[in-house]
């Protein structure tokens, strides 16, 4: 429903009124190949990149969510094995001849969905004589390649504290960063590993092994958690990480939409927090 009753219910309102729509593919695009982590991590110089969580795709790359196989010995048998996993909604059969220790056997392998493998076990329990070997194998969806939230980047070469901080700056186009500094370190302590996440980044950076976390904002426990391991933690504030991306986008999206779109990007918009 939208109502008067927030800002944001608000915005939507005065959006409809005047027949502009709105799409915001937000997170998608920190997750993204080319998107909001990935310009992110330009500024930190010459470095190699991946997912700290990597996404998977929507499905699997077979139908199913599970994979059985087990082995029939008798020709006799076979028939009434086939027949039976045949008849069970969700499974589909896939068979091929092996030989193992001198004896001919025929391999099956089923796929099946979650509600048929329950039914798949159930028959061979039943049937113990007919078959022997069995596997069961949980069938997992593939990552997507570059895709997922937060990086891990590796720097060709490492840097000081204080250089990787006048990077970041640069980069955002930002006068003051915040900065909390691990035990044990100082400005002129060396950077090799950078762990970052645009916007909110406490739990996708929690638990990753790096020198510094960058990201817009964390909570005063998880900072206090990084530090006493000896790791570093820039902040930018929130959308200080995001919105140099725009022109980024603008970019793509004009060059797909081959510049027939007039793209115009606030001129106005900011962080709501400034230091004075």
């Amino acid at each position: 429903r939208i109502t008067w009753k927030t800002w944001k219910e608000r915005l939507v309102i005065k959006a409809l009124e005047n027949r502009v729509g709105i799409y915001s593919p937000h997170t998608a695009y920190d997750a993204a190949p080319q998107g909001v982590n990935s310009w992110l991590a330009k500024g930190l110089g010459a470095c190699t990149s991946r997912p700290i969580h990597p996404s998977k795709a929507a499905s699997c790359l077979t139908e199913g969510t599970h994979r059985v196989e087990f082995s029939v010995s008798h020709t006799q048998d076979l028939g009434k094995v086939i027949s039976a996993v045949k008849g069970i909604a969700g499974v589909s059969v896939t068979s091929f001849s092996v030989r193992t220790e001198d004896e001919d056997q025929t391999r099956i392998s089923l796929n099946c969905t979650q509600q048929a493998l329950m039914e798949v076990v159930a028959f061979l329990s039943q049937n113990t004589q007919l078959y022997q070997k069995t596997e069961i194998v949980s069938l997992e969806k593939p990552l997507l390649l570059h895709t997922g939230m937060g990086r891990l980047c590796t720097l060709e070469e490492s840097v000081s504290l204080a250089t990787m901080v006048e990077r970041i700056k640069r980069h955002l186009k930002l006068s003051h960063v915040r900065l909390a500094l691990g035990v044990g370190r100082t400005l002129e302590s060396q950077v090799k590993v950078v762990a970052l996440c645009a916007g909110s980044g406490s739990r996708v950076l929690q638990g990753a092994e790096a020198d510094l976390y960058l990201t817009g904002e964390m909570s005063h426990h998880d900072i206090l958690d990084a530090a006493s391991q000896g790791i570093n933690v820039i902040l930018c504030e929130h959308s200080n990480t995001e919105r140099g991306f725009l022109s980024d986008l603008r970019d793509m999206l004009g060059a797909h939409l081959e510049k027939k779109i007039n793209i115009i990007l606030s001129e106005t918009d900011r962080d709501p927090l400034h230091v004075v």
